[in-house]
């Protein structure tokens, strides 16, 4: 054989074979992706939120910006109380805000869990009617468990 008809047979064989590479490095990367597409399938644990889940959670009120430190006025407009901390039941409902009256800067403070059906959200005040602060401070201190 000629060197130029080797040298075209060499050439010919190398395309070939870096092209098989190619095909299998293509493959090679094609079922990882697969398996990472099948490892995150619904109803798998994952870490974080799902698309789904973010549209409702930008949806909601940020605790710490809306309601957290807000201060809790009665329907005469008389400020009772501010809203210190929020209580989620083991059915991860939000079912009670924790209400502080009275005192300053958190000496002489009293407080006292209330339902969070009781609050109304109206405008930018959050409302419990039919309240005092003289009525909070008659109602059982609420404490945290040990």
């Amino acid at each position: 054989m000629n060197n130029g008809i080797q040298r075209d047979v060499v050439v010919e064989v190398q395309k070939r074979l870096v092209g098989a590479a190619g095909v299998t490095c293509l493959a090679v990367a094609m079922l990882i992706s697969a398996w990472n597409a099948y490892a995150q399938v619904a109803g798998s644990s994952t870490i974080g939120v799902t698309q789904e889940e973010m549209k409702m959670l930008l949806r909601g009120w940020s605790a710490k910006k809306k309601i957290l430190g807000k201060a809790v006025y009665n329907e005469n407009k008389q400020k009772i109380g501010t809203i210190d901390d929020l209580i989620i039941t083991p059915d991860k409902s939000v079912s009670y805000a924790i209400i502080g009256v009275g005192g300053f800067l958190g000496v002489g403070k009293h407080d006292v869990a209330i339902a969070v059906n009781q609050l109304k959200a109206d405008q930018e005040r959050i409302i419990l009617p039919g309240a005092t602060k003289d009525a909070l401070k008659a109602m059982p201190k609420f404490e945290y468990a040990k």
